[in-house]
């Protein structure tokens, strides 16, 4: 609240007729507006009247005259000074505290740290569940039975949030379920073929691969949606379709099995998002990120597990990991590490999503892959010869034009 000050005129005139006063002088403190004039017949008011303002507003000039019966306070009439026989006071407005204009400053500047650490944790979290995923894939080559876990994981934590209030537990409807359903499947798809790509080629090269993603969602996009692309985002996939292709060419562990898998890892990941805007077009039916990510979660985690069953059986216990001479306790380590970055990664993502736009977004997720790749080459040095990094640079190079020419929009004839 600010504070108020009285600020007395240098010049004080005083009557010269004589006044009798009716009684004593007292001071009597009262308080006053602009808009509200006051009257005491039966004596004065001696001394200055203080003004308590609880607004930011300057509050208007006060007169105080001398009258033959007592003192009479008004507001002074505009800017005009006119002729009284009393003191003139003014009230002044004076802030509180100087750093008070730069609240909404420090509130961007710790907006921007707050996004800064999101994306930050993103790339983190992104590179460690790579990592780990990679060793256990290397160790324990069963990508059904690694997804699985990762979706269980994923569904414990899910409750826990829900459990202790740490997210608001959603009220779901069964056409709402029924609508959920198809994203469930294609992003248990999705997941399900980058871990058998990442399980049979090198990460980086899974990752080059995965850049074709934007090549996918406008094809999808064209059939299923009727959102053709315009000549910018067209001429920003050829770089895109050529430097994958280059860069699988020259890929040292390639193998068809890795190239296809991620291949229709890009198409049932962009099928997720042309279903999601598609199906969850009602306003009334509509999620957030977050929330519809924990229910795909949930419902992944039960779409897939009849299928881990039967396709791999069940190879996740300790007695069959001690029967074949795995280390288990390490492998159950960087199971759980991977899985709970698995999950990490994807919920900052959505947080960094509410905050930025989808093209700011986009580009983030283009800078992250290049982390990824060159981090990954790194720890795992895997052999890349230059024309495979010339390949790998030309389709992330498509890819960050990609998300730049995207909000182009066609002129309207």
């Amino acid at each position: 609240m600010q504070s108020t000050a009285i600020v007395f005129s240098p010049s004080i005139s005083l009557s010269t007729k004589p006044q009798k006063p009716t009684s004593l002088c007292r001071f009597n403190p009262i308080s006053l507006t602009p808009s509200k004039q006051l009257c005491f017949k039966n004596g004065w008011v001696s001394g200055p009247t203080w003004i308590h303002t609880s607004s930011s507003r300057k509050v208007g000039s006060i007169r105080c005259c001398l009258r033959p019966n007592g003192w009479i306070s008004n507001p002074a009439p505009g800017n005009q000074e006119p002729e009284s026989e009393g003191v003139v006071v003014r009230a002044t407005s004076v802030p509180e505290t100087a750093g008070a204009a730069e609240s909404p400053q420090s509130k961007s500047v710790t907006d921007t740290l707050v996004l800064g650490t999101l994306f930050g944790l993103w790339y983190l979290f992104n590179i460690y569940f790579n990592i780990y995923n990679k060793q256990v894939l290397k160790a324990f080559p069963y990508p059904v039975t690694v997804t699985l876990v990762q979706f269980a994981v994923g569904t414990v934590l899910v409750m826990i949030m829900w459990t202790f209030n740490l997210y608001k537990r959603p009220k779901i409807s069964g056409a709402q379920l029924a609508a959920i359903l198809p994203l469930a499947m294609v992003h248990t798809l999705g997941n399900l073929f980058t871990n058998m790509s990442l399980g049979k080629v090198a990460v980086s090269f899974t990752h080059t691969i995965k850049a074709m993603e934007p090549f996918f969602s406008v094809v999808l996009s064209a059939m299923f949606l009727g959102e053709f692309p315009t000549i910018w985002v067209v001429a920003s996939l050829l770089p895109i379709v050529g430097g994958v292709g280059l860069a699988s060419m020259t890929e040292a562990s390639f193998n068809w099995a890795g190239f296809w898998s991620a291949m229709a890892s890009n198409l049932t990941n962009q099928s997720r998002n042309v279903l999601s805007k598609k199906f969850m077009v009602k306003k009334e039916e509509s999620l957030d990120n977050i929330t519809l990510f924990s229910i795909i979660t949930i419902m992944s985690f039960f779409l897939l597990a009849p299928a881990a069953i039967f396709m791999e059986g069940v190879k996740f216990t300790p007695s069959y990991l001690q029967s074949v001479g795995m280390n288990i306790r390490q492998l159950y380590t960087r199971s759980l590490l991977a899985a709970l970055c698995f999950h990490a990664y994807q919920q900052v993502s959505y947080m960094i999503l509410q905050r930025v736009s989808p093209v700011t977004h986009s580009v983030g997720n283009c800078v992250k892959r290049v982390v990824v790749i060159v981090t990954s080459v790194l720890f795992f040095r895997t052999p890349v010869s230059p024309i495979n990094s010339l390949g790998t640079g030309v389709a992330l190079s498509g890819v960050f034009l990609y998300s730049r020419v995207k909000r182009i929009k066609p002129k309207m004839a």
